[in-house]
Order: structure tokens, then C-alpha cells, then sequence
């Protein structure tokens, strides 16, 4: 872990440095407020600061303040602050300014590393935190078999990016795909191989799309594709794409193979904004139900103005 050390003094600067080196620590050094501020706006900035009460341009207190008030990194910054001033109110005032821990100097060594590893702990424990939560909020916008993105999340992508379609006058176009006869898949193979052509589909899809499209899973064996800036003919295009991609190879599992095939009905948004979510979807469900009537493994889209579906 680096530690960012901020003394005017020449002294404190060699002999805190090797004190923090020799315990393991990087160290990064600042003789200034402004120097300090400069080095934490960057973006991968020290978690961990060993901050001077009084520097040549601000004092520490001061820095400490502006740290907190502004949120550097948006990450959370562990502060001890250095100082030779004694007394419970100047201690009182460091930790009312932000200040994590408080030293006196001059210090012993052992005292200084005891507080550093303090400091480390803390900040170690906060990022198994952050992790954990981000983990579980993962886990709340994934569906849990395929990794896709689940109904709901896939839904919010959908109107977040048809406001933007509206705003900016661009195509977006919906893919409601089906995997064909999967019942039979279940009933021949089995659930298991099932489940993992479900997976497989979803590999597939997502290996096609660009980094800002979007696939979730609708439901069952159904799944919607969101395509920003994307009109008719290019959503046709990757459409036939994705459903060759699917169709060209066979699923392998279990020491089974099978040949499956997709699908998919296709909407393109009139960029009427985010209640046009329902609609759209409806259009492309009905395109997908005209595929399958049509003989399955091909692509349909459903016309706004007059509800006709076309291949």
C-alpha cells in the first residue's frame, strides 16, 4: 500500500520515508498543500496520508477539510495528522476536521507503525466491503444461470436507452429471440444439458454484440436485445447474424450434441420516449411469433403503422 507523506520538513520527509519503506509501504512525498492535492486528484491516488498540521501554503487541518468535503477518488482516504501542537482541543479539532488518527511529534517508530497498520486494516476491510456489495449488486442485476443481465435490469436498460434515442433523434431497435423446440431439447437430454444451452446461447449472443448493446434474459428460453443506434436494416443484419451464429454449430455437453436453432422477432423504436418500452417489446414479441409460425430459425419484424410483420 502506498503512503502519501506531506511535510515541509526535510528531516520528517528522510526519516518518516525510511521508517515507511523499510515496513513495507511505498511512499509517494509532498513538501506543500498544493503539491498534496495535486497527487490525490489523480486517479489511482494513496489511500493512507500522513498529513503535517502546519505546511507553508495551507494548513493540515485545512487540507484535511477540503479532502472530505470534496470525496478525491471517490474512495475513502485514511488521515493521520502530524503535529508538535499539544492539547486535547487540538486533537479534538483534527478529528472534527476529518482526520482519521492523530500523532504528536516528535514519535516513536513503533508507535507510528502501529497507527499506519491500523490505518491499513481499516482500509483493507473497507474494500472487502465495497467488493461484497458490489458482488451482491451484480448478483441483483444478473440472471443466475446465464450471467445475462436478468428481466428487470434488461427492461431498465431498455428505457434509459430509448430516452436517449428520443433526445437525440437515433434508431434503436429491439431482438426478442426464441430458442426453437426447447422443450424437446429438455425432454431428450434432459434439464441439465438444457441449462447449459441456455448458457452456451448466451455466450454466443454476447459475443456478438457491441460493447454498448445490451441482452438479458426475457424469460425461459427467450431473450431481449437492445441495439442503440441501430435501424431496420442493420438490426436485420445482426439479427440473421446471431441466429447463424447459433444455428452454424451444435451444443455440446455431457457427451451430447445437438443442433439448435433461434428465432427472433424484430421492433424498431419511433424515439417516442420511455413509453414506448411496452409497445416496442410487443411488436417484437408479435414479430417473433409470426417467425415461429413461418417455420422457426428466421427473422420477422413487426411494422408500427399498420402491424404487419415482415422477414
Amino acid at each position: 500500500m502506498q503512503v502519501l507523506l506531506v511535510d515541509d520538513s526535510a528531516v520528517y520527509r528522510k526519516l518518516i520515508g525510511d521508517h515507511l519503506r523499510s515496513w513495507g509501504f511505498g511512499v509517494i512525498l509532498a513538501e506543500t498543500g498544493a503539491e498534496a492535492w495535486r497527487v490525490l486528484e489523480q486517479p489511482k491516488t494513496p489511500k493512507l496520508v500522513l498529513l503535517d498540521w502546519v505546511l507553508p501554503d495551507v494548513e493540515g487541518i485545512e487540507l484535511c477539510r477540503s479532502i472530505r468535503a470534496a470525496g478525491l477518488s471517490g474512495q475513502y482516504i485514511y488521515i493521520i495528522l502530524l503535529t508538535s501542537k499539544e492539547g486535547r482541543q487540538n486533537m479534538l479539532d483534527a478529528l472534527e476536521a476529518g482526520a482519521d488518527d492523530y500523532l504528536m511529534k516528535p514519535f516513536d517508530g513503533a508507535e507510528l507503525k502501529a497507527r499506519l497498520l491500523t490505518g491499513k486494516r481499516i482500509l483493507d476491510l473497507q474494500e472487502e466491503l465495497v467488493a461484497a456489495r458490489e458482488s451482491m449488486r451484480e448478483a441483483a442485476m444478473r440472471d443466475s444461470l446465464t450471467g445475462l443481465l436478468n428481466h428487470a435490469e434488461i427492461f431498465g436498460m431498455l428505457e434509459r436507452e430509448l430516452e436517449r434515442a428520443r433526445r437525440e433523434r437515433k434508431p434503436l431497435s429491439v431482438l426478442l429471440g426464441d430458442i426453437d423446440h426447447f422443450k424437446k431439447v429438455n425432454d431428450s437430454h434432459g434439464h441439465l444439458f438444457g441449462d447449459e444451452a441456455l448458457r452456451e446461447i448466451a455466450r454466443r449472443l454476447q459475443s456478438k454484440l457491441r460493447p454498448y448493446d445490451g441482452v438479458g434474459r426475457y424469460g425461459g428460453e427467450e431473450f431481449l436485445l437492445v441495439l442503440p443506434a441501430c435501424d431496420l436494416e442493420g438490426a436485420m443484419q445482426r439479427a440473421n447474424e446471431l441466429r447463424e451464429t447459433i444455428a452454424n454449430a451444435p451444443v455440446v455437453a455431457g457427451g451430447v450434441e445437438r443442433s439448435i436453432t433461434m428465432s427472433m422477432g424484430i421492433a424498431v423504436s419511433e424515439c417516442i420516449g420511455v413509453k414506448e418500452v411496452e409497445p416496442l417489446v410487443s411488436r417484437a414479441d408479435a414479430a417473433l411469433y409470426t417467425a415461429k409460425n413461418n417455420g422457426r430459425n428466421r427473422v420477422e419484424y413487426m411494422v408500427a403503422s399498420h402491424g404487419e410483420a415482415r422477414k
